[in-house]
């Protein structure tokens, strides 16, 4: 049955290829001659586009936030399941809430992404599988990977890439780097408190050195108190191990099934120097999860140094290039939602 779906798929999309004439690129504002293109996805893939994309579906928060912020999301006719839970979609985007649902990387619903003909195609390296299938539908698809920063621009230059608005990609990534070298520029010289990074489920998880919460937590002027750790996931660890390591600041997760409350309450970290100074805070979440590879994580860092050092990195300069990014980016003002 599947593969009867499949062929009538394929035969429904050669269709509406041939219906359909191709792009014109003096009307999207493209160079004459960008396509096609070849772009070596970051599962290794090289997928040739032949023409402008104008139909895309995003099947991973990560790459859906990138589209948002290159303005591509008018394209997209198909987005991740649980969209409606995404506060950063309501607030610039609310009609993609709307969109029809592909799943997730748990539950992907091939068929359906398949159903939508869409041009260009954006999934999680997990999903590794169900591109080879949309491929060989006649399909392009590109897998990404964003598990860090290096990957994380890698990510967002491939996808304007493919879109044909790598100007796009520029005008965002140079905003991340403007927004490093300004904090180290300002944070050059003083000291580097410890920062215990714990996890949404559990206090005692941790992001170890490898992860891109380090990245933020190095980025704002501190130094990762699980820095021994190495793995490229969460680690679980003890109260005892915790207590060892004694942070000066315990930076809950924005997603935390617990509050700060519950954590300077806890009779287990009695002696613990950020519980007893009073350093326990919980990363904002109403717009995103700076504390994950999002195009926005430099605001994680921006607003951490805050935190770590707030007589450098006031709250006024925090406020002001948050409001920039999301108002440049993202078409709302932060700081008035």
């Amino acid at each position: 049955m599947k593969k009867l779906i499949s062929v009538l798929l394929l035969a429904a999309m050669c269709a509406g290829l041939t219906a359909c004439g191709q792009n014109d690129p003096a009307e999207s504002g493209i160079p004459d001659g960008y396509y096609p293109i070849t772009v070596t996805d970051q599962a290794g893939r090289e997928v040739v586009i032949e023409d402008e994309p104008e139909k895309l579906v995003s099947g991973y928060y990560i790459s859906t936030s990138a589209v948002i912020a290159l303005d591509l999301d008018s394209k997209m006719v198909g987005i991740e399941a649980k969209a409606d839970k995404r506060a950063i979609y309501s607030l610039s985007a609310p009609e993609l809430i709307e969109l029809p649902s592909v799943g997730s990387a748990k539950e992907f619903n091939l068929e359906g992404c398949a159903a939508l003909e869409p041009d260009l195609v954006i999934l999680p390296l997990k999903l590794k599988d169900a591109a080879e299938t949309l491929t060989s539908l006649g399909i392009d698809v590109l897998l990404v990977n964003p598990e860090n920063t290096e990957l994380l621009n890698g990510m967002v230059d491939l996808i304007a890439d493919a879109a044909g608005v790598p100007d796009r990609a520029d005008a965002l990534l140079a905003f991340t780097k403007t927004q490093k070298n300004t904090l180290a520029d300002k944070l050059k010289g003083t000291d580097t408190p410890s920062v215990y990074l714990a996890g949404n489920s559990s206090m005692l998880s941790t992001a170890g050195d490898a992860m891109y919460q380090s990245d933020m937590i190095r980025n704002a002027g501190g130094v990762n108190a699980a820095s021994e750790i190495t793995d490229t996931y969460w680690a679980e660890i003890s109260y005892e191990q915790l207590l060892a390591w004694n942070p000066d600041y315990i930076i809950l997760a924005s997603d935390a099934d617990y509050s700060v409350d519950d954590v300077l309450a806890d009779p287990n970290l009695a002696g613990c120097a950020a519980v007893e100074n009073g350093n326990v805070y919980r990363i904002p979440d109403k717009a995103e999860a700076w504390d994950s590879p999002v195009p926005s994580g430099i605001l994680g860092s921006v607003w951490l140094a805050g935190v770590l050092h707030p007589e450098l990195c006031t709250e006024a300069d925090t406020a002001a290039v948050i409001d920039e990014y999301y108002t440049t980016f993202y078409d709302f003002v932060y700081s008035e939602k």
